[in-house]
């Protein structure tokens, strides 16, 4: 039986993870939306935008699976400090350049690139650790309170990032990230030392990588979870490239507003969050995490050929409620259906799933240079829809 002094250094730990995942969050979609709106201002380049966005993304393709391995042998404490520490010194080297007038894309790209290492490592690492102190039992209404989390991040980190655009340039985007990073470096000193797991093999990172994607492959219903992740992370988030795009050039907006209408995903996301908490069964998650992805394709396209923005907010809405859906259920699924032994490994598998993203960032981007952003969109969409359809028979498995 835990001792009240255990509990509440278990709640402690709780927050001072939540906090950190929201300012880590926050930070992000800020930085995402300001790099977006000054290069679309600077190259005119609906595909320059997607690129910026895939560099954020690729090192979880190429790193995923890796941190999943190296989680279990690293104290976990340690490397969120690391994370937020990277994180905190790109955003200074940023906003010195900018402050300077010595930014280039580049610059964007090679930042968005560190800060999304630091990304690839929140799955294996920061959500393990509040798996690890809440419980299994207690995972999803844990994970749909970071996630709801996420998505207040999702509707002040744009407001934040069109309202500094307009009034002080890039460059006071990543002053204010630097800030925030700091709060949350001295947050995340304070953790108690996480758990490092006994390794078998402690010079090999190949073996307990493989033993997570074998594990995948002999379960059907972590096929269909994970073919869904990757589906959605090539056909459906790279819409969120576009946004800044498609309210520019077709809704005529200046950056402020921007900012606002973005951040009515963020809005629908969090009620989607607190819904799934007080509300969602455990027995619904497979239907929660499939209904989700086909909605989000279906407000995207809506978005894309919306002409007017009472319109365009109301399906950011809705795209922002099918985008926790499925970021909730997703890693609650492969928690619930994964081996104790072997989750921070399949975790890893799935931030590798989620590493395909890029893939469809550079699709996305090209095609939009081709036919058009609203075209771009409906194309993704439609694939994606028929990507689902042809994995129907594995995650059928976990409703």
């Amino acid at each position: 039986m835990s001792t009240p002094t255990g509990r509440w250094q278990a709640l402690q730990a709780i927050w001072r993870l939540l906090f950190s995942g929201f300012v880590f969050s926050t930070v992000r979609w800020l930085e995402m939306l300001a790099m977006g709106l000054f290069a679309y201002r600077v190259t005119e380049s609906a595909f320059i935008v997607a690129l910026l966005s895939m560099a954020r993304l690729l090192p979880m393709a190429l790193f995923g699976a890796l941190m999943g391995a190296l989680a279990e042998r690293f104290d976990t404490r340690l490397s969120l400090v690391w994370m937020v520490g990277t994180s905190l010194l790109t955003s200074a080297v940023l906003a010195v350049l900018a402050s300077m007038g010595w930014l280039s894309i580049w610059h964007l790209g090679v930042g968005s690139f560190v800060n999304g290492i630091c990304w690839a490592a929140d799955n294996p690492v920061r959500r393990m650790m509040i798996g690890e102190a809440v419980g299994a039992q207690r995972v999803g209404p844990a994970l749909s309170v970071d996630v709801g989390m996420n998505n207040v991040s999702r509707v002040i980190g744009p407001m934040l990032a069109g309202l500094l655009l307009a009034q002080f340039d890039i460059a006071g985007v990543f002053w204010l990230g630097l800030v925030l990073h700091g709060f949350s470096l001295w947050v995340v000193w304070h953790l108690a030392p996480g758990k490092k797991r006994p390794v078998i093999h402690p010079l090999s990172l190949l073996g307990p990588m493989r033993e997570g994607f074998a594990m995948a492959r002999q379960d059907d219903r972590l096929i269909g979870i994970l073919s869904i992740t990757a589906i959605f992370n090539v056909f459906g988030w790279p819409f969120t490239s576009m946004i800044p795009v498609l309210a520019s050039d077709a809704l005529h907006l200046g950056n402020q507003e921007v900012g606002l209408l973005a951040s009515c995903e963020g809005v629908g996301g969090l009620v989607g969050a607190i819904l799934f908490a007080s509300f969602a069964k455990t027995q619904w998650y497979g239907r929660i995490y499939v209904g989700a992805v086909v909605m989000y394709f279906t407000t995207a396209v809506g978005f894309a050929h919306a002409h007017s923005v009472t319109l365009a907010a109301l399906l950011l809405l809705l795209n922002g409620l099918g985008a926790v859906g499925f970021a909730v259920m997703q890693t609650t699924l492969i928690y619930r259906d994964s081996p104790v032994a072997l989750r921070a490994r399949l975790l890893g598998v799935l931030t590798a799933c989620i590493g395909v993203g890029p893939i469809g960032f550079f699709y996305i981007g090209v095609l939009a240079d081709a036919l058009s952003p609203s075209m771009a969109t409906l194309a993704m969409a439609v694939q994606g829809m028929v990507a689902l359809a042809l994995t129907r028979r594995y995650w059928l498995k976990f409703f």
